[in-house]
């Protein structure tokens, strides 16, 4: 028996070691950075779209979302980030923990009100969201979509067009073939020739499959 548990935690081990990073990390988005080719996603946070906008104590417009990234960009600047995670979501990402020296990233995202907890998953950040919320920081100053409902917003508003059910653009430039979703803050402009190879997918999972990779901007 001891012999079985030893052998079956010697073939687990390239595993656990795979789910642990730590190196520079390139911020795509308030919630998703690289790490080594890596791409992760910060479990139990949700951050705001880079397309996203939302509306201050006076109603005015502000881009949470780039907010987000230019946050989460500035946290992780010039230090290493480790990120540890157990699991990968549908698109081959890494769920993880993250920290920036000390600094828990998810954890901070949300007490600075520019991310939500993430409770259709975990409550991890439930209390967190409370608090800022409770004093009004970041988003909580004003009104908002959550980023669920502006990414399914987004995904309905092509219900009706030539595509359908399948309106990610498959986009083949100098930087390679790259794949926008609804939401994305270059899917306005990405303009689709099906006669030099770019496509329309249905799903994330569908692009990743067929090549195509997400924007790393």
């Amino acid at each position: 028996m001891l012999r079985l548990i030893l052998l079956f935690m010697l073939l687990l081990a390239p595993a656990i070691q795979a789910a642990d990073l730590t190196g520079r990390a390139r911020v795509v988005d308030g919630d998703t950075l690289e790490i080594s080719g890596q791409r992760i996603r910060i479990e139990g946070i949700d951050a705001f779209e880079k397309a996203q906008t939302c509306l201050d104590a006076k109603g005015r417009e502000w881009s949470c979302g780039m907010a987000g990234r230019d946050l989460l960009s500035q946290l992780a600047a010039g230090i290493k980030v480790r990120c540890t995670g157990k699991a990968y979501d549908d698109y081959g990402r890494l769920l993880a923990d993250c920290y920036a020296g000390d600094l828990n990233l998810g954890q901070t995202m949300v007490d600075k009100g520019l991310a939500v907890a993430f409770i259709k998953y975990t409550d991890t950040y439930a209390a967190r969201e409370r608090l800022a919320r409770n004093n009004g920081i970041g988003v909580w100053s004003g009104s908002f979509l959550p980023p669920a409902e502006f990414r399914a917003r987004q995904w309905a508003a092509t219900t009706g067009t030539a595509q359908g059910d399948c309106p990610i653009k498959g986009n083949i430039s100098d930087s390679g073939r790259i794949y926008h979703m609804p939401y994305s803050e270059n899917y306005a402009d990405t303009q689709i020739n099906t006669a030099r190879g770019e496509r329309w997918f249905c799903s994330e999972a569908d692009a990743l499959a067929a090549g195509w990779r997400a924007p790393r901007n």
